[in-house]
């Protein structure tokens, strides 16, 4: 079966791919243009796209009786496959959910910590050269342990971050799930207000992307944290209301924000960039090379599965 690679993966990952099948790979670290997309489903048996390759209903409707059956996509978000429009056209498509689980809840706890006792800020100091020596009040930031942390999104991220938060740090876990969570694995109380969450010493925003959360944390939202609250976000950018979140650093509604992803990546908006109370990151959450090459070899287990005839893995 002929298979396209639409980004480079680790070595491990694609010595495996092209044992198993014939592979196309572009070496182009970009998404994929419109013509590319189409030309995917128009050529190729199977396709291993990423994040960012937008297979929108739009260049489904455009390859009637596509050649390609599946899109086995590298990451657990697929907000950026049209899934309906996907399944519509007898396109099946897989992710690599656990994969990622860990180290993105290790880079939720590294942005919450960065932010947290301003360490962004202290090696942008260091590194000018202006540093003057440590003096008691020397960049005062805020204690973690014993505090508060609110969880928008229960899922196995948002689990992961509740164990790091409780085990390692005492905190207080409280949380928003669109759907009951009977066990989250710690001691943690879920409420059903988002503002009630919101009102956290931290918020880490860990809910799926897509139309459902698109914005829901917006002006009401962080209008409902404390003023020395902390929010994190390592979802997908457009959850978070990027203008209205701009505004309430700017006022100091809110004492600071850690973010790896952002609404229209890789754009990040200068007001956010001119901000100090800010933690920018380039969408680190799964850059570890393990990881990696694990999210690849389990995106070619769902497609050596398609293509022996039995059931996928991660079916999404």
């Amino acid at each position: 079966m002929r298979l396209l690679i639409t980004r480079p993966l680790p070595d491990r990952v694609m010595q495996a791919a092209r044992a198993a099948f014939t592979v196309t790979a572009r070496d182009s670290t970009t998404p994929m243009t419109g013509d590319e997309l189409r030309a995917s489903l128009r050529d190729f048996d199977l396709v291993l796209p990423t994040l960012g390759d937008l297979y929108s209903a739009a260049v489904f409707a455009d390859v009637p009786g596509p050649r390609a059956r599946l899109l086995a996509n590298f990451g657990v978000g697929t907000n950026h496959i049209d899934v309906a429009a996907a399944r519509a056209a007898g396109v099946a498509v897989t992710n690599t959910p656990g994969a990622v689980t860990d180290a993105t809840a290790d880079l939720a706890l590294t942005l919450l910590l960065m932010t947290a006792r301003r360490a962004g800020e202290g090696e942008r100091l260091v590194r000018s050269g202006q540093w003057q020596g440590w003096h008691p009040t020397q960049m005062l930031g805020q204690h973690v342990t014993g505090k508060t942390l609110g969880i928008v999104g229960m899922g196995r991220i948002g689990q992961a971050i509740a164990r790091r938060g409780h085990h390692g740090f005492g905190m207080t876990v409280r949380f928003f799930n669109r759907s009951p969570v009977a066990q989250p694995g710690v001691p943690a109380q879920q409420l059903a207000d988002l503002a009630q969450v919101m009102n956290s010493d931290f918020v880490v925003v860990a809910v799926p992307g897509g139309a459902q959360t698109r914005h829901l944390i917006n002006a009401a939202a962080l209008q409902a944290m404390p003023p020395h609250g902390i929010l994190i976000n390592i979802a997908r950018g457009d959850v978070v209301d990027e203008t209205a979140l701009i505004a309430a650093l700017q006022h100091r509604r809110i004492a600071g924000a850690g973010l790896d992803v952002y609404e229209q990546e890789p754009q990040v908006p200068p007001e956010l960039r001119a901000l100090d109370n800010v933690t920018l990151l380039p969408h680190l959450g799964t850059a570890a090379l393990e990881v990696r090459e694990a999210m690849g070899l389990m995106a070619l287990q769902n497609l050596q599965a398609f293509a022996a005839g039995s059931a996928l893995p991660n079916p999404v």
